[in-house]
């Protein structure tokens, strides 16, 4: 399975569940302020900051995930919403318009497997921004899952069903930059027992690492300090944007 596919099927219908962190959407707010409207939120789901924004601000919402795109379009047309969910992948995004905000809730750029697909990402984000525009992209460098968290279930409920997350292993490369985290995912509803394994793929970037990435695409990263292997990464175009976006 493809990472940009893995919040599909059993895993759309549990995340929410079982996810152990929300995004608040103030902060994103605040970035919208200070950078300006219309905003892009990358990898939006169906469910945390744009969904809150999305009530009264000029914003649209961008995932890979088929199923979350769906969820998240049902949402949006329940609350009278006009805001718009495109389903496109970060390293393949083709708009019809420019933002003067792009920001992801959450590390989310770190689920592209590699820096090739993280910089075409990022060229991508700097053809979609307007001039002036910034994107705020936070990054996250996680170390091994503790050993003693494998075979730990987290449970959550979905509706009248048990949702159930369970890590089984992982394979933590710091020469790629890459975790791989075997999970197991299950949904409980009476006699029904639904059961998939999944690969989480992380890929994470050191500071220097993704400024050097961010000049490949265009960028300029504004410094950051890094707190509990975590920083954020505000970008701008480092030229005029007529000069490398054409259409988009």
């Amino acid at each position: 399975m493809e990472s940009a596919d893995f919040y599909t099927g059993i895993v759309a219908q549990v995340y929410g569940a079982l996810r152990s962190t929300t995004f608040s959407a103030a902060r994103y707010r605040a970035f919208i302020d200070s950078h300006g409207q219309p905003a892009l939120e990358l990898g939006c789901g169906d469910d945390g900051p744009f969904y809150e924004l999305a009530s009264d601000l000029d914003i649209d919402g961008v995932d890979s995930s088929a199923d979350m795109v769906r969820a998240g379009r049902e949402r949006l047309r329940a609350a009278g919403s006009s805001a718009r969910v495109h389903q496109q992948r970060m390293e393949e995004l083709s708009l019809p318009r420019a933002y003067s905000s792009i920001y992801l809730a959450g590390p989310t750029f770190n689920l592209l497997v590699d820096d090739a697909t993280a910089l075409e990402a990022l060229r991508r984000i700097a053809r979609h921004l307007l001039p002036g525009g910034a994107a705020l992209i936070p990054l996250w460098m996680p170390p091994p899952t503790p050993t003693e968290e494998f075979g730990v279930t987290r449970i959550g409920r979905v509706g009248s069903a048990e949702a159930r997350y369970t890590v089984v292993g992982e394979d933590y490369d710091g020469s790629s930059r890459t975790r791989t985290t075997h999970t197991r995912y299950e949904l409980v509803s009476g006699t029904d027992h639904v059961v998939e394994h999944r690969d989480w793929i992380i890929h994470w970037f050191t500071p220097d690492g993704f400024r050097l990435l961010a000049q490949d695409a265009g960028l300029s990263v504004e410094p950051s300090a890094v707190e509990d292997d975590e920083f954020t990464a505000v970008v701008t175009v480092r030229e005029p944007i007529d000069a490398r976006r054409g259409s988009v």
